[in-house]
């Protein structure tokens, strides 16, 4: 096994947790706001275990995945870089994929926003809006793990 080789699996799984996570977290923010409706009782008690689960998703799968996949990843870029040159940071493969990255982070930056916003009944977002976004993470892997796996330039 050389470096590349357990710089990309570990990278792979650290990502597979942070996209876990990032996918399920807005299914629990539906669930939460979706309980604004319900008599207090039922609510209260929902309520205050759905925002347990999202603190606990946030602090104990989501943010160390999402810093473990930005270590992996760019230890994967340093040692590409260091054999291929670092005009590889400029194909167009590439730059899709650092896109990527960049708008799932910012992605995972506004549901950590939005659970405190939840929390305290200022979240202005439906239950409808967080099952129509909760693909974001999804539709931006299918771009970044095609670009990576292909390689794609232009011409």
């Amino acid at each position: 096994m050389n470096l590349y080789d357990l710089a990309r699996g570990l990278h792979i799984l650290a990502v597979i947790a942070w996209m876990a996570g990032l996918l399920f977290l807005p299914r629990l923010y539906a669930y939460d706001v979706e309980q604004n409706a319900k008599p207090e009782p039922l609510r209260g008690e929902m309520q205050a275990l759905l925002r347990l689960w999202q603190t606990r998703l946030l602090r104990i799968i989501l943010n160390p995945a999402m810093i473990l996949a930005w270590g992996f990843g760019l230890w994967l870029i340093h040692i590409d870089v260091s054999a291929r040159g670092a005009a590889l940071l400029a194909e167009p493969w590439m730059v899709a994929k650092l896109i990527g990255v960049l708008l799932l982070s910012g992605w995972h930056g506004f549901l950590a926003a939005q659970r405190k916003k939840i929390a305290a009944g200022t979240s202005k977002y439906s239950g409808k809006f967080w099952r129509m976004t909760n693909e974001v993470p999804f539709v931006l892997a299918i771009i970044m793990v095609l670009s990576v796996t292909t390689e794609w330039t232009f011409g």
